[in-house]
């Protein structure tokens, strides 16, 4: 049993934390100011001027497989790019990937979407949950009605992370209403990829934080046969891959995230002067940074081991939603904590801690909230699908 990271990993840990610190870092003050102004947090121009330096450093595609022009460096080193990208609020992501379900699709599909898509020639959007189906996506209303080669597509979908800028969606639609509800929504649901041109619409919606998904609306948007991904009735297997993905991905974000903020609290603390002495000296704060840090070594353990047990080909998803439940919830006890350190600085616009705080409280809900990934953990506890102590 190994638990340091190899002289390869801690080589491109370092490679990335550099191109952060140089290259991301200092753009956080137009983020923010771009954002107060109801501008975009960072312009196309900029991200592809970001991604071709990335590129050139040798990160393009971290995870993509090799035959399509990727590093394919595994789920390890993606959790710990995860981190270190996390360690800024700047929007950006290393350039030549493409959703995992993609892959799914044939020859021809991967020619029109996957490689478009890895070359960031097109954007796509994964669409499922629903205004009355999120976690439980038995509720899933969307349907899919078939007419000669075609499929007619009605309903609605919300919350969808890229949405608005998407050239595609990869949408879930139930396309056997018979069997979606003798399986309780297992089977006889089906994943369509949908051009934007085939005419689905898309709107803001309004969140607290700096996400800005959208919301999707299907008026008799016509899908040729050829466009199904995977097979037909069994989207719903596709969307749990997508899902169990980016579980583990949250807990990462959270990590990175938190580091950066600690790390803000202790340099703070021992700036900031109360009768006499800094902060740092007095326990209460002691206690906050300690606290914070023994729970951030333990959310970056649950994470690293996700994607561990990913790498090795095996079934990850219980120990993804244990690392999206304690990473998220690590995340928000952190920023919480780093606020309080600050004071009425931490509460204004004048430093990213608040803006932060907005974007933390999201981790507890998107991708599944806090209650299902309990709900998760213990019934396959219970159940004996996990046994204590498998994964060490």
């Amino acid at each position: 049993m190994h638990l340091r990271l190899t002289d390869e990993q801690k080589m491109v840990q370092k490679t990335i934390r550099r191109f952060v610190e140089k290259e991301l870092m200092p753009l956080e003050n137009d983020v923010l100011r771009n954002e107060r102004e109801g501008r975009p947090s960072l312009l196309p121009g900029k991200l592809k001027e970001l991604q071709l330096k990335a590129k050139e450093a040798g990160f393009w595609g971290i995870n993509t497989p090799e035959e399509y022009g990727g590093a394919n460096l595994g789920q390890m080193m993606m959790a710990i790019v995860l981190m270190e990208v996390s360690k800024t609020f700047v929007p950006f992501q290393f350039g030549g990937s493409a959703d995992n379900i993609l892959y799914y699709g044939n020859e021809e599909q991967k020619m029109k979407y996957l490689i478009p898509t890895i070359n960031g020639e097109k954007k796509s959007c994964f669409a499922m949950t629903e205004p009355g189906a999120g976690s439980d996506t038995r509720n899933i209303k969307m349907s899919a009605v078939k007419d000669g080669n075609v499929w007619v597509l009605n309903g609605e979908k919300t919350f969808i992370t890229g949405g608005n800028e998407a050239d595609f969606v990869m949408v879930i639609a139930i396309t056997d209403t018979e069997l979606h509800q003798k399986t309780l929504g297992r089977e006889g649901v089906t994943c369509f990829i949908v051009d934007r041109e085939m005419g689905w619409k898309s709107e803001y919606i309004h969140t607290m934080g700096e996400w800005g998904p959208a919301g999707l609306v299907f008026e008799n948007v016509r899908v040729p046969q050829e466009n199904i991904l995977g097979e037909l009735h069994k989207g719903y297997h596709i969307g749990l891959d997508w899902i169990g993905f980016a579980r583990w991905i949250v807990g990462a974000r959270a990590v990175g995230a938190a580091e950066r903020l600690l790390q803000m609290a202790i340099d703070y603390s021992k700036e900031r002067i109360t009768f006499g002495k800094p902060i740092a000296e007095r326990q209460a704060i002691q206690w906050q940074i300690a606290d914070s840090a023994v729970e951030i070594e333990a959310a970056r353990w649950l994470v690293l081991n996700a994607a561990f047990t990913l790498d090795q080909g095996e079934d990850n998803r219980h120990l993804a939603s244990m690392a999206k439940l304690y990473g998220s919830n690590m995340g928000n006890r952190v920023v919480d904590r780093v606020l309080q350190i600050h004071g009425g600085m931490g509460y204004t616009k004048e430093l990213p801690i608040e803006r932060w705080y907005r974007e933390a409280r999201l981790w507890r809900i998107y991708d599944g909230t806090d209650e299902i990934q309990k709900m998760i953990i213990a019934r396959n506890l219970i159940k004996g699908h996990v046994k204590i102590g498998q994964y060490v």
